[in-house]
């Protein structure tokens, strides 16, 4: 059992009584046998606090999490220590969820996978100080395990996709476009220069205080735009997509916002209401964002696509786009980049909707990959530390955009 000093911040060490109360609250089978090896991933990166059990054939013994959504509504954003408050209440619960559903022990795990970066500092450092009395008590491997190459390869557990294939990760912390050639082999060919798209969506939201809706009050920021969307008229607001002259692959949201934020103030005038106040016109605002986000990202992932393909980076005829993250789940956006795909002889794949957003499903499936390639395993964990910054593989970006690729227009008609 961990026990949570909350006035230092950190786990103490149990005793041994309190350690055997802790396995007796399993519900173990001790004539089992489990054939395959196990792993135990443990996600605390921003908001959700995961845990699961994956064995090395993809099978997910056990899961369990703890969303912190309808706190972080109420608040207007994620508050960062109140986020490390609400891991710390939860984490050992949800670990014991897991490992109980799975009916394993810690003792059979083979590894223990946690997320150390990139991510909310407070957040991350939750995760692995539980993760690191674990292996300490039960003496297993520890793999560490960055966040987006954990969105990256989670399309290998659900659909037979071997590499090399193309991966744009967008939510609402990353944006970015990498070649995956390998485990943790990542070419890194664009990335937001400033905020992730479902920053930017939560953020519009919040500005046309959709909470107050009736119909998006218990949304996040991204689904209630994507739910008002479907009622309005993208055409009766003209938002330019951002980077129109930049021949590269990165993105930029921020300009776009400050426009849309000028928009919604004169909006407000027009219609003569304050700021709080549900706009007459905002299924129509909701809509043009929507489709403006959606052109954006299809641009830069169709320039990608055509940089790897003139490089000899992806097949010809068969290559493969991976979307995922909290964004991926937005069909209109989905829709955009089938059209895309269509174009240039793709196959477009998305994890399941549950596990586009943070879950530790995926960070469990990563050690596994990480486990059968024997990469990253450590024995020792002395001087392991998070790290809330820190980029994916080898940055191209700057050959990306020396390339100059242009991009043919195609209709966005969704």
């Amino acid at each position: 059992m961990l026990i949570l000093n909350k006035t230092a911040g950190v786990f103490s060490k149990p005793s041994k009584r309190k350690l055997y109360e802790y396995l007796r609250s399993f519900n173990f089978h001790p004539g089992k046998v489990f054939l395959h090896k196990l792993v135990l991933g443990i996600e605390t990166s921003c908001d959700d606090t995961a845990a699961a059990v994956v064995d090395e054939t993809g099978n997910v013994l056990g899961e369990a999490i703890h969303s912190q959504t309808e706190v972080h509504l109420k608040t207007g954003g994620i508050i960062p220590p109140v986020a490390q408050q609400l891991h710390r209440e939860n984490i050992q619960r949800i670990v014991r969820e897991a490992l109980s559903l799975s009916k394993v022990s810690p003792s059979e795990l083979s590894a223990i996978a946690t997320t150390i970066k990139p991510g909310l500092a407070l957040s991350l450092g939750v995760g692995l100080s539980f993760s690191l009395q674990l292996v300490n008590q039960f003496k297993k491997p520890f793999i560490p395990i960055h966040h987006m190459e954990a969105h990256a390869l989670t399309i290998r557990l659900t659909n037979k996709v071997e590499f090399p294939f193309l991966v744009l990760l967008i939510s609402g912390g990353h944006c970015l476009l990498a070649l995956v050639r390998g485990v943790s082999d990542f070419l890194l060919l664009g990335k937001s220069l400033d905020i992730a798209p479902g920053d930017m969506l939560d953020k519009v939201a919040r500005r046309l205080s959709l909470i107050k809706h009736p119909e998006c009050s218990t949304m996040s920021g991204g689904k209630a735009i994507e739910h008002l969307a479907k009622q309005g008229n993208k055409l009766h607001f003209d938002f330019k997509p951002p980077m129109q002259r930049a021949k590269n692959c990165d993105f930029s949201f921020s300009g776009l916002q400050h426009v849309i934020d000028k928009t919604i103030m004169q909006k407000e005038i027009e219609e003569g209401i304050e700021k709080g106040q549900i706009l007459s016109s905002a299924a129509d605002i909701a809509a043009a964002v929507q489709h403006t986000i959606a052109c954006h990202i299809a641009k830069r992932t169709h320039r990608a696509i055509l940089f790897c393909k003139q490089r000899n980076l992806l097949s010809q005829s068969n290559a493969v786009l991976v979307v995922s993250g909290g964004v991926a789940s937005n069909l209109y956006i989905r829709k955009a980049l089938e059209i895309i795909t269509d174009a240039t002889q793709c196959t477009l794949l998305c994890p399941p909707p549950r596990l586009c957003t943070d879950n530790g499903i995926m960070v469990a499936w990563n050690g596994v990959e990480r486990l059968h390639a024997g990469l990253g395993i450590l024995y020792d964990t002395e001087g392991i530390r998070y790290e809330p910054k820190c980029p994916l593989g080898v940055d191209i970006s700057k050959e990306v955009g020396e390339a100059a690729i242009r991009v043919p227009r195609l209709k966005m008609k969704i």
